[in-house]
């Protein structure tokens, strides 16, 4: 069996998260993860169900302390310091696209549940940033003539909802919400990212610092390319809300191929092999 490639420098990250922490913009910069932090607390008041020991897995505990202040707060390490069957609710929160192996994160989570236990997991999706990507991609070409890895690689929700299945879930959801970030200028755009301790920590990064032709062509390939008309540049950021449930016999379970006790055909009231078409 092969190991699964690295993808992110771990002591890379810690030290782009220390920095962040250091950054005078650092809080604003959190807004994403304030976001979600709302957007869960939200979801867990429509629950009908009391958790008496949540765990919350996060780089940023600091942050996530907010949601539960009882909960249990787990380094987004990749080897998670939970106890198997410990917990009856675990939030992995914005830290599930750093993960060298994200299916073994959603496992980890899954062990550490009771049965019936709730897992919700937060992260960035796939089309976050897709203007930095693409201004980044054409201005490295154009002045090197070349490509390296710069923006770390984000997950389609179809991807992440088909690892929820293979994880083991039960009842396992994925949906999304987008949103529209403007910035005066790319300086305020890679500040914020900065501040939020989200830079360039992939294992396969360059080990030099960005030439400022490079920087300065993405700066103009971005206010060419994703400018509003008051002349701000717009960033997209979505986040993906995986949810699901450690298998329990109290569950609704879908029904087994060709169990339904009556046809499709009879419930339309239509003649067999002559279903209704649309339009």
């Amino acid at each position: 069996m092969t190991e699964a490639p690295i993808l992110t420098d771990r002591t890379a990250l810690a030290r782009h998260r220390a920095r962040a922490r250091t950054l005078p913009d650092h809080g604003p910069a959190m807004f994403l993860h304030r976001l979600a932090l709302t957007d869960i607390q939200e979801r867990l008041t429509e629950v009908n169900r009391t958790f008496t020991a949540p765990a919350v897995v996060s780089g940023f505990p600091e942050i996530w302390r907010d949601l539960r202040p009882d909960a249990r707060q787990v380094a987004d390490d990749d080897l998670l310091d939970m106890v198997p069957g410990a917990h009856d609710l675990v939030i992995h929160a914005m830290g599930l696209h750093w993960a060298n192996d994200p299916l073994g994160q959603l496992v980890q989570c899954r062990r550490a549940l009771r049965p019936d236990g709730l897992f919700i997991a937060v992260l960035p999706g796939g089309r976050s940033l897709q203007e930095l990507r693409t201004s980044l991609a054409e201005a490295e070409a154009r002045v090197t003539g070349g490509l390296s890895p710069r923006v770390l690689p984000m997950a389609e929700i179809r991807d992440l909802g088909g690892l929820m299945q293979r994880a083991g879930f039960a009842l396992p959801v994925a949906d999304s919400l987008v949103q529209t970030v403007e910035y005066r200028d790319f300086g305020a755009l890679m500040s914020d990212l900065r501040a939020a301790g989200e830079t360039n920590a992939l294992a396969g990064r360059l080990r030099r610092f960005t030439s400022r032709s490079v920087l300065a062509a993405a700066a103009e390939v971005y206010a060419g390319t994703f400018v509003t008309a008051e002349g701000r540049l717009r960033a997209t950021a979505e986040l993906v809300f995986l949810t699901g449930w450690a298998p329990h016999d109290s569950q609704q379970k879908p029904l087994r191929p060709g169990s339904a006790r009556s046809r499709l055909a009879d419930a339309l009231g239509v003649p067999e092999g002559r279903l209704p078409k649309d339009g």
